[in-house]
C-alpha cells in the first residue's frame, strides 16, 4: 500500500494525502475556518485514512467531507469518518444521493462491480454552477460526466487549483463507466476536458497520483486517448475489464486464478461485458486472457494457479 504526504507547490492550508491505486487520494483543506476532506478512499483503508487524518489534524476536528463521485474507492472511508467524527457535515454529488439515502447497492454500482462500501448517510449535496466555502477558500462547483455521470470538480479561481477527480489524470482519465452499460458517454469526457481546459488550471490534484503542473500536456495525452477509445471501443473495453480485474487484485493481493474466476462469474458487471462483448470465448479462458494481459505488463504475476498484485 502506498501513502505519501504531498505539501510541495500546493498552497499551504491544502495538504494530499497520495494514496495507492485502491484508495483515491484525499486532499484535506485546512483553515481558521475549519477543515475539510475532498474523498475518502476505499474502506479497506479506512484505518489508514483516520490516522493520517489525526495526525495532519493533531486531534482537532473535521468538519466537513466532500465526495467528488460515489465510486467506491473515493467513498468507501465515508462511515468511518462519519463515525470518528460525528459532527461532521457531509456533501455529495446530487445524482445518485436518493440511492444513498435508501442505500441501493445497486442502484449505486457496488454490488455490480463486485466492490465493497459500507453505508453511509450525508447532510447535503454538491450543486454544479455553484460554489461552496472550503478550508477558506471559496471553490466552484462543476459537473463533470464521463468517467462517472454524476461527478463533480472543484475549481478555486484565485489560486487556479482544480481538483478533478478521475475525470483528468496526468496520463489520462478514468474508465469510462456508462460504456459498459451501453450508454454512449465518450463525448461526456470530452466536453468535460474541455470544459477543464476552458478554466485554465495552473495545477491539478487528480483523484489518483500526485499533483502536476503540466496541465496543457494531460489535456493532450486525455485527448489522445479518447480518440483512440472512441476509434476502438473493444479497446475501453478489455481495459476496463483489466481495470476490475487489478482492482480485485489491489484487494486480496493474491488468489487463486480458479477463485478470481469465480468472483468474476459472480460479479454481474463481468457477466455484463462478457455477454455483449465477448460470448464468443469460454468465460474462464477470456479472465485468463486478461490475467495474462496484467502480467505482461508487470500488473500482476502468475505463479503456477496464484495470481498476485504486483
Amino acid at each position: 500500500m502506498s501513502t505519501s504526504l504531498q505539501r510541495a507547490a500546493l498552497p499551504d492550508n491544502i495538504t494530499l494525502f497520495e494514496r495507492g491505486w485502491l484508495s483515491s487520494n484525499n486532499i484535506l483543506i485546512d483553515s481558521a475556518e475549519g477543515s475539510a476532506l475532498i474523498d475518502s478512499g476505499y474502506v479497506t483503508h479506512s484505518a489508514q485514512t483516520l490516522a493520517l487524518l489525526d495526525d495532519a489534524l493533531d486531534g482537532e476536528n473535521l468538519d466537513v467531507l466532500v465526495n467528488t463521485h460515489l465510486h467506491s474507492d473515493h467513498c468507501g472511508g465515508n462511515a468511518a469518518l462519519q463515525k470518528a467524527y460525528p459532527g461532521m457535515t457531509t456533501f455529495i454529488p446530487p445524482g445518485l444521493s436518493e440511492h444513498v439515502r435508501t442505500w441501493d447497492a445497486q442502484a449505486l454500482t457496488y454490488a455490480p462491480t463486485g466492490q465493497s462500501c459500507p453505508q453511509f448517510g450525508f447532510d447535503a449535496v454538491l450543486v454544479p454552477d455553484t460554489e461552496i466555502r472550503l478550508g477558506g477558500m471559496q471553490w466552484q462547483i462543476h459537473a463533470a460526466p464521463g468517467h462517472d455521470p454524476h461527478s463533480v470538480v472543484l475549481f478555486d479561481p484565485e489560486s487556479r487549483l482544480l481538483i478533478s477527480a478521475d475525470a483528468l489524470w496526468e496520463r489520462g482519465f478514468g474508465v469510462v463507466f456508462p460504456e459498459l452499460e451501453g450508454v454512449d458517454a465518450f463525448e461526456a469526457v470530452g466536453k468535460t476536458i474541455d470544459l477543464i481546459e476552458s478554466l485554465q488550471p495552473l495545477m491539478v490534484i487528480p483523484g489518483h497520483g500526485p499533483a502536476f503542473t503540466e496541465v496543457a500536456p494531460a489535456i493532450a495525452v486525455a485527448r489522445e486517448r479518447l480518440a483512440n477509445f472512441v476509434n476502438n471501443p473493444d479497446k475501453h473495453i478489455n481495459y476496463a475489464s483489466k481495470v476490475l480485474i487489478k482492482f480485485r487484485l489491489l484487494e486480496v493481493q493474491s488468489v487463486k486464478l480458479a477463485t478470481l474466476t469465480a468472483w468474476a462469474q459472480a460479479t454481474p458487471y463481468f457477466a455484463m461485458i462478457h455477454k455483449t462483448h465477448f460470448a464468443d470465448r469460454v468465460f474462464a479462458e477470456w479472465v485468463q486472457s486478461l490475467v495474462n494481459d496484467l502480467v505482461r505488463s508487470g500488473a500482476a504475476t502468475l505463479d503456477g494457479v496464484i495470481v498476485r498484485n504486483a
